[in-house]
């Protein structure tokens, strides 16, 4: 699934918009249904000193600090620059510094004109002589030999990034200057360690930097600009929600998806076997067992019912359909009677099973339409027809597989939203209010998608001009559409559903119409 979001720079030129016959818009706030979505960078192994020099020169040139004093800030404030700048301002330079364990105290680093004068490291209880000991900025002072393996052991515990000074109860970070030369004398491959401890903490403490989750792992971290709630694309491809490291899932939730996960590998191969083997009588409630082709069953209670969706019905039926019943949308009443565990195997049959045949649509489109479409466009290319533009194509099949993954992702939102996880703040007459205003926009979503895939697999590279002029038109207009409701779709769940709840824990991603951010080199 990586690779068919926005893998195709024609699909975002400004002609797929041309093609509408209408003047191009400046993209702002209105045009994207939740606003523009935040920019973001590809840091690679290179560039990622750079990019932490980048934020330590911004705290040096507004606090007049050294380097070293800078990074302590960083790390203590996990790289925010926007929470270091803010603190200084609300509680001021000295507070700032000694919440971080900054010592700037005046001092003399050297306070003994007489090179023979000697020290008791309070560690060891020796005395060394000036030269062997090293006074830290907090004004403790300690024999190399102690320093050294402090350190050593920091190092090699991972614990390198703020190391405190050796004193009973000092908090003050010691200076990374002093621990490489003291490292180094003894282990220069130790201090090389360090410095990329120092170095890795940009990204590992950093939480608008994290690491790309690709598999094998790529080698590269992204770093947003903004809102840290985004879908972004690694250089390597791989695309992912930065905020929990998952595969794309909006407009679900982090915490929803989350769920969904654990409940996908807990029961899905229940789910599966009982979906497709058994189901309910919708009066005894036993479990009924299909073992034919109609989709009419009988229980053994003596009630017949309809094998896809569960209905009581009569006996007389066609090969096509059953008297007086049609299948609908999904429906509650019929589980009023039942036990909870009953009624959430059916919901989660419902919602699952509709989340795996968009999820298995989209696999086959990414892994056959895309070829067919390619080949039914370099088909038409050596055809003389007037019309010689056919991005539309490849455009409609890239609004095609953004919309349907889209459309996979919200039944798992509509499954926790309209179940037991907001049964608290929902009554039961608003969730039955909203879920109808949720499924409309879903239907008509769904709809226009199959309409979408549809046109798209026609074979359109043998057709006469005409007929293809016709073509062209219904796969523009329909991408329109399906992009218009999209938008729809996330604003519904944005402002009518998740905005009056209490728990603030459930941000969506902000929608983007030309699909997933692509990360720029830094």
């Amino acid at each position: 699934m990586d690779d068919i979001y926005g893998s195709d720079e024609d699909y975002y030129n400004g002609e797929y918009e041309d093609d509408y016959d209408r003047d191009p818009e400046p993209e702002s706030d209105d045009n994207l249904s939740c606003g523009k979505a935040p920019s973001c960078r590809v840091i690679r192994k290179e560039s990622l000193l750079a990019a932490q020099k980048e934020d330590l020169q911004r705290v040096v040139d507004l606090l007049s600090l050294k380097e070293h004093h800078a990074r302590t800030l960083l790390i203590h404030y996990q790289w925010d620059v926007d929470k270091v700048f803010a603190i200084f301002v609300e509680r001021g330079k000295e507070r700032l510094f000694v919440e971080a364990g900054i010592t700037l105290e005046e001092k003399n680093d050297n306070p003994s004109s007489d090179p023979s004068t000697e020290y008791t490291c309070e560690i060891c209880f020796e005395d060394f002589p000036d030269e062997q000991t090293t006074l830290m900025e907090c004004n403790h002072r300690f024999c190399n030999d102690c320093w050294t393996e402090y350190f050593v052991v920091k190092i090699n515990d991972g614990k390198s990034r703020r190391v405190t000074c050796m004193a009973q109860k000092c908090k003050a970070i010691c200076d990374e200057g002093k621990i490489r030369d003291l490292v180094t004398a003894k282990d220069p491959n130790l201090a090389e360690k360090f410095d990329r401890f120092i170095l890795e903490s940009y990204i590992e403490d950093n939480k608008r930097v994290k690491w790309c989750p690709s598999v094998p792992h790529c080698g590269n971290a992204i770093r947003v600009e903004d809102d840290e709630y985004c879908e972004v694309e690694c250089a390597c491809g791989q695309q992912f929600c930065f905020n929990c490291l998952c595969e794309l899932h909006s407009p679900c939730s982090c915490v929803m998806w989350d769920l969904w996960l654990k409940k996908c590998d807990d029961e899905a191969p229940t789910v599966n076997w009982l979906s497709e083997k058994t189901k309910h009588c919708p009066k005894c409630h036993k479990i009924v067992e299909k073992d034919g082709g109609c989709n009419l069953v009988q229980c053994i209670c003596g009630q017949p019912f309809c094998w896809l969706c569960g209905e009581a019905t009569g006996f007389e039926h066609t090969w096509n359909s059953i008297a007086g019943h049609t299948c609908g949308r999904y429906k509650e009443n019929h589980l009023k009677s039942e036990e909870d565990s009953v009624e959430d195997y059916w919901r989660l049959t419902h919602y699952y099973s509709r989340y795996k045949a968009h999820i298995g649509s989209l696999k086959i489109e990414a892994s056959e339409s895309k070829q067919k479409i390619l080949d039914k466009v370099h088909s038409l290319e050596s055809k003389e027809f007037q019309l010689k533009d056919f991005s539309w194509a490849m455009s409609g099949f890239y609004r095609l597989a953004l919309s349907r993954r889209v459309l996979a992702c919200s039944y798992p939102f509509a499954y926790y939203y309209f179940g037991a996880l907001f049964a608290n703040e929902i009554t039961k007459e608003e969730r039955e209010i909203k879920q109808n205003l949720f499924e409309d926009q879903q239907q008509q979503l769904e709809t226009n998608i199959e309409r979408l895939s549809m046109f798209l697999e026609e074979p359109f590279g043998s057709y006469a001009e005409d007929k293809l002029v016709e073509t062209r038109m219904k796969i523009i207009t329909l991408s329109t559409v399906t992009d218009d409701l999209c938008k729809n779709l996330y604003e519904c769940i944005d402002n009518d559903l998740l905005v009056p709840l209490q728990q603030a824990t459930h941000t969506i991603v902000r929608y983007r119409s030309n699909g997933v951010e692509k990360a720029s080199e830094l």
